[in-house]
């Protein structure tokens, strides 16, 4: 029998979570795609966990019996103030995006073992869009990846990066800068799923969004009425739809021992709460 080093590393993503229909839905389908995937990680990105904004660890704590590997975040990660800092402080496989300038608690990368793999996991947020949002905040990503791939990269093992971003095409630019480094690059933000998941000449595993875990029938997991107030000339209310269906976004890939992904697979599933 081939040991555990010459079998394909498994990982499965799960594109940002909104709120408690996100944090529900998970506990139903981590569940269930991990008896069908038999996955050696799961990711989860969290930064729309506490209420649609935000990372708490209360959030998290509901999620516990997952045993997630890792969870990633990004531009939201700290909209819940002093309870998400906390949360960053006392969650040790929770990273945020490893560019933002200034003061923060968390890191942007963590490793993670398991069943004889060993798992690299970084977390970078775009500057598209962002720079006028966050002045000054965010460096680049492109400039943050070199870093920490050459400072922090160990022989054999599995580099996975969540590429927080506005832009597709940033998205897509950065996939194939990290393509021959990174083994996996999933693109985060904007909370719709696209169709160009696939594995770039390099051996990267690619998708420019994973798509969202929330409300099925909402804007980016905002009730429809809410997020039309913005195109229509009223006035915009945060809140979260809670409405079935579910629905869940994530994605599959296999990983070689040499780094190059073998398979990537999209999963779509919706779910009645």
């Amino acid at each position: 029998m081939p040991d555990n080093h010459s079998m394909p590393a498994k990982i499965l993503f799960f594109g940002d979570t909104v709120g408690k229909p996100g944090r529900l839905v998970l506990l139903k389908a981590v569940p269930e795609l991990r008896e069908k995937y038999d996955p050696d990680f799961v990711i989860v990105n969290v930064e729309n966990i506490a209420h649609g904004k935000g990372v708490t660890a209360n959030a998290l704590n509901e999620l516990a019996s997952l045993d997630i590997d890792v969870y990633t975040s990004g531009n939201h990660a700290f909209d819940k103030a002093e309870f998400s800092k906390r949360a960053f402080e006392i969650t040790p496989n929770l990273i945020r995006p490893a560019n933002y300038i200034g003061d923060f608690p968390g890191k942007g990368f963590v490793r993670a073992e398991k069943n004889g793999h060993n798992l690299l996991v970084m977390n970078l947020n775009a500057t598209v869009f962002f720079e006028k949002q966050f002045p000054g905040q965010i460096s680049s990503p492109f400039q943050a990846f070199d870093e920490i791939f050459s400072a922090q990269k160990k022989a054999g093992e599995i580099v996975f990066v969540d590429f927080h971003s506005e832009a597709t095409s940033e998205k897509r630019a950065f996939g194939f800068y990290a393509d021959g480094r990174a083994s996996m690059v999933c693109g985060t933000h904007t909370h719709v799923a696209t169709a160009d998941w696939q594995i770039l000449p390099k051996g990267e595993a690619f998708v420019s969004d994973a798509g969202m875990c929330g409300a099925l029938n909402s804007v980016l997991g905002v009730p429809i009425q809410n997020s039309l107030e913005i195109f229509l000339g009223g006035k915009f209310s945060f809140e979260v739809e809670e409405s079935n269906p579910i629905m869940v976004n994530a994605l599959y890939a296999e990983i070689g021992a040499d780094g190059r992904a073998l398979k990537v697979e999209k999963i779509y599933k919706e779910y009645i709460l």
